[in-house]
């Protein structure tokens, strides 16, 4: 008996050693990669006028992975990786080639993964600028996870994402602006956030600058992704101010219709990234939000990925746009996928330079 308790407790110091080595391992490995410039590629040789219509395209592209069948442990569902290389790097081509149909003057792409498990570490950038050729783009790098063992039968590994900016004309100078995150065990999850700021030169001497930002979704309470709003508005009222052009677009995490169950139904769980956003957070800002939206013909631009893509599933707006006073809004609509290539539709919008 006594030599029985004696293995129970030595395979006991074993599995807390290790639990214990790991949970060290997540910590030590966790940091954060701060604010500064960020490399530019490519080049575009457009110029960007007052008075001329452009056309911008935002996009998260979930990693790739999420196809129509696909469910996300996060998000309740059962796959923590691609289905498989070959249906990645397929899906991967098709997102590509949707993105370059639009013919778009700019694109803010979100979650594009480089040397993660979960994507098969295809670098997801290259997808992109080979099908995006012509442009001047810039890469920001605002998720980097160590390895997650979980789930136990398919580990999610490691991770590194980020969000890519492109445009037609070149990219003067880009800077990498680091967001606040939850702090404790929940920055672990919420890992590295930020948002890119890219300036591009405008005849007449001004600049356009463009936000790109992916703001947190699995937090405590949803405070943090308020704070992290707050911060990106206070630098576009500084960028305005000293008579720039700005427009700043992506994934709120917020629900920025105000009340996306109005147009697409409730759901019975309240989820911390589908809160809406503060009242009155763009009073007295020269700011607009641009949600898009048909009313006659809503079309929503995210679902909950805890399952396959199914009728009755919990959808909503969290994508879109904020723009200055000194850009007119042509139109913004949502591009209908059916959620085949992505948890995200895409989001367009038209405008001009004032």
């Amino acid at each position: 008996m006594k030599k029985v308790l004696k293995i129970l407790l030595i395979v006991l110091l074993c599995l807390i050693l290790v639990v214990g080595g790991y949970v060290a391992y997540v910590f030590i490995a966790y940091h954060r990669a701060g604010s500064g410039d960020l490399e530019v590629g490519g080049s575009g040789d457009a110029k960007f006028a007052p008075g001329s219509e452009y056309k911008i395209v935002s996009y998260n592209i979930g990693f790739g992975a999420y196809e129509s069948d696909f469910g996300f442990f996060m998000d309740g569902g059962d796959r923590a990786r691609a289905w498989s290389k070959d249906r990645l790097d397929a899906n991967l081509k098709k997102i590509a080639s949707l993105l370059s149909g639009e013919k778009a003057d700019l694109y803010f792409i979100q979650e594009v993964d480089f040397g993660s498990t979960r994507s098969y570490h295809f670098d997801e950038r290259d997808y992109l600028t080979s099908e995006l050729k012509g442009y001047s783009y810039s890469f920001a790098e605002n998720w980097d996870s160590p390895f997650l063992f979980y789930p136990i039968t398919q580990p999610h590994g490691s991770a590194k994402s980020g969000i890519m900016t492109f445009s037609a004309a070149n990219i003067e100078k880009a800077e990498r602006v680091e967001l606040p995150v939850e702090t404790g065990v929940m920055k672990l999850i919420d890992l590295d956030r930020c948002y890119s700021k890219n300036f591009v030169p405008v005849d007449g001497g001004k600049d356009l600058v463009l936000y790109d930002f992916h703001l947190s979704a699995y937090t405590s309470d949803g405070k943090i992704a308020e704070e992290q709003l707050k911060l990106l508005i206070e630098d576009i009222k500084g960028e305005y101010a000293k008579g720039n052009y700005c427009i700043a677009g992506g994934d709120f995490n917020k629900d920025i219709l105000g009340n996306s169950s109005v147009y697409f139904g409730k759901s019975e769980i309240e989820y911390t990234w589908a809160q809406p956003l503060p009242d009155g957070i763009f009073d007295g800002t020269a700011l607009s939000l641009v949600a898009p939206l048909d009313e006659a013909h809503p079309v929503p631009t995210c679902r909950n990925a805890d399952s396959e893509y199914h009728e009755g599933q919990y959808v909503l707006t969290i994508d879109g746009f904020i723009v200055s006073e000194n850009i007119e809004v042509v139109s913004s609509a949502v591009i209908d996928t059916q959620f085949a290539y992505s948890d995200h539709n895409p989001v367009t919008m038209s405008f001009i330079l004032k």
